[in-house]
Parts: C-alpha cells; structure tokens; sequence
C-alpha cells in the first residue's frame, strides 16, 4: 500500500513511488500565495482573478518591504489565472505557519511565500508534504537569499531534500513567484520549463558560469539567468537529491512530479465519479481496472507517460470492502541538451 492513509471514509484513496530505471494539457493551476501585507484578514483565504482584486483585498506593500503586492504582481504578470491569498500576521516561523495551514484548507497547486529564510521554508515544505499525502498535491517554489553562494544554496536545497519543493536562484521572491506562475500556467506536465522567460525583470543580481550551474543542478536548485535582456529558467529542478543519505536523481527533474501530480489524481477523479456506491464484486473490479486502463492509455497518447504496465485490481485480504488496484507508468522526459558528434572527413 505504499504511502496510503487508511481511513473508514468511503472514498478513492491513492500512493505512489518512483525509482530510476537503470538498463544497459490542462487548465492552470491554482496559485497559494502566503505574505506580509498592509490590509487583510490574517490567516483568512481569498480568492482572487487579478492584481487590482489583490491590491483592493491586501493593499499596497508597505515602503521598502517587498510583500503580498509585490508577488501578485509578478504572478499576474506572467500568466496566473486564480491566486487563494493568505495575509501573514507576522514575520515568524509561526506566523507563515498559520498562513501555510490556512492554505492546506484550499485548492492551490503550487505555493509561494515571501520570504527567503530557510526557517520559513521548512515551513512550507512541511505543509505542502502534508496536503499532498491527504490527497491535495502541491508544490512550492521559493526563493534563495541574497547573496547566497552556489555551495550556500545547495546547502539550502539540502535542508528542505523534497520533491515538492523548488529553490530558485539568483533573484528574490518576485522571480520565484514568476517561476511559480509559469509552472502553474504549463498546459503539458511533461514538457520542462527550460529556457522559459520570466516576465517583468530586467536583471539579476547575480550570474553564474556553467561549472556553478552544474554545481546548482545537481545540488538541487532552479537556476535563473540573463539571456538577451531576459530572465529566463535554466533548468526546472526540485529540491530533492538524496534518499536515505545517498545520492538519488529520481525525483530531481521537476517534470516528474508534475507528471504524478497528474496522472494520480485523474485516475483518482475518474473512479471516484464512476464508481459511487459500487460492490467490490469481480465485475465491478474488471469495470476498474479497464478504466484505469483507459486513463493511462489517454496518457501515454497525450505523451504524458512513455508506457504503463500491468493493472491488477484486487479485493484485500484483511478487508474485503477495499478494492486495491496497482499498476506502474514510466514518465515522459523533457530534453535538457542535444549533443552534436560531428565525422568530418578533410
């Protein structure tokens, strides 16, 4: 059963895990926004379609204080369709606590926040982990700190070691809600969000060479840089590298667990709607596993997953009112780099 809840509810309940395999379009996602502001309830959710709801609802941010306003902005600037907002009541580990709890309660996909310290981070990476293993999958995307050094920030993206959490970097909380926005605005989880522009920033306030990105790479941490003016997504990377203190690329492609992301809860919403006051009988069980079979078919044809395998589904042994259905899907990859073997003949 893997990393399944049980609960008495009725309902449809799902797990997953991943390993590397060694051999020789949706609508967008909804944004969780947690931030300092100068109006608001704390800790109350709102609903918002666009930056002047938000600067009615939250304010302006406060002189020199970069904070709910100033994330809408750049969320709203590059393609976010519908924010939950949550003012902050204070700048503490416990305030953004509360904030984070009050989004568990909502549908948001992905979440940002305000503020840079790994501290807060945690935070969100412990209330992100929870509302995904109760079945609201999400993720975060954070920002390094000013100035953090390539070898600071791998030890960043360390401490948090979550596939559900991505640290960009250079940059500051704007560009990682611009990050945020154009991860929720993919219509296709399995296409990367490489090279990928980040509107309304005209600098960074640093660059790095490529031995630094690689470094940050394989370390776990989104890089930014300047292209023609722009700023621009390098790589789409997650926060995770190590599984039981060994080194672990799985989960290290941020496509991955967007991909997850969508298949499970598709299959979920598929037999939930199909299946409401159903017997575990042999038939209903064969009405299951052909559509789950469906579903990945749909998948793998929309290039979402390269292949799926065996579907089994069972009534368990200790409680023959749960059906248990298994089966196992290889994720489609991005294209990070093409390499050119040039045979020239003189």
């Amino acid at each position: 059963m893997g990393n399944t809840v049980i609960h008495e509810h009725p309902g449809v309940y799902s797990a997953y895990d991943a390993s590397s395999v060694i051999s020789g379009s949706r609508a967008a996602r909804i944004i969780g926004v947690a931030a300092m502001s100068t109006k608001g309830t704390a800790n109350e959710a709102v609903t918002l379609s666009s930056y002047a709801e938000g600067v009615n609802a939250f304010g302006e941010d406060a002189e020199g204080v970069t904070g709910m306003a100033a994330l809408l902005a750049a969320l709203y600037r590059n393609g976010a369709a519908v924010v939950k907002a949550v003012k902050v009541s204070a700048a503490t580990a416990g305030g953004y606590e509360a904030a984070f709890a009050a989004l568990e309660k909502e549908k948001a996909e992905v979440i940002v926040c305000d503020s840079t310290g790994a501290d807060i981070h945690a935070k969100l990476r412990a209330s992100v982990e929870k509302a995904s293993g109760a079945q609201s999958e999400r993720i975060g995307v954070v920002a390094g700190g000013a100035g953090e050094t390539a070898a600071k920030l791998v030890e960043h993206a360390g401490k948090l070691n979550s596939e559900r959490m991505v640290l960009t970097a250079p940059g500051d909380v704007c560009t990682a809600a611009a990050a945020a926005a154009v991860i929720a605005g993919g219509s296709d989880p399995s296409v990367p969000v490489n090279g990928a522009v980040l509107k309304g920033f005209s600098s960074l306030g640093a660059s790095y060479d490529d031995t630094q990105i690689d470094t940050l790479v394989t370390g776990g941490v989104t890089p930014l840089e300047m292209v023609n003016g722009e700023v621009s997504i390098v790589r789409g990377i997650t926060t995770r590298t190590m599984t039981g203190g060994a080194a672990d690329k799985t989960w290290r492609e941020l496509t991955t667990v967007m991909i997850v992301d969508d298949v499970i809860p598709s299959l979920r919403n598929s037999l939930r709607a199909r299946f409401v006051r159903s017997k575990n009988t042999a038939q209903t069980r064969a009405a299951i596993r052909s559509q789950v079979i469906v579903e990945l078919e749909n998948k793998r044809a929309a290039e979402i997953i390269d292949s799926f395998g065996e579907v089994s589904v069972k009534a368990m042994e200790n409680d023959p009112t749960v059906c248990l259905v298994e089966f196992s899907f290889a994720v489609a990859h991005g294209l990070n780099r093409i390499y050119l073997s040039a045979h020239i003949t003189v």
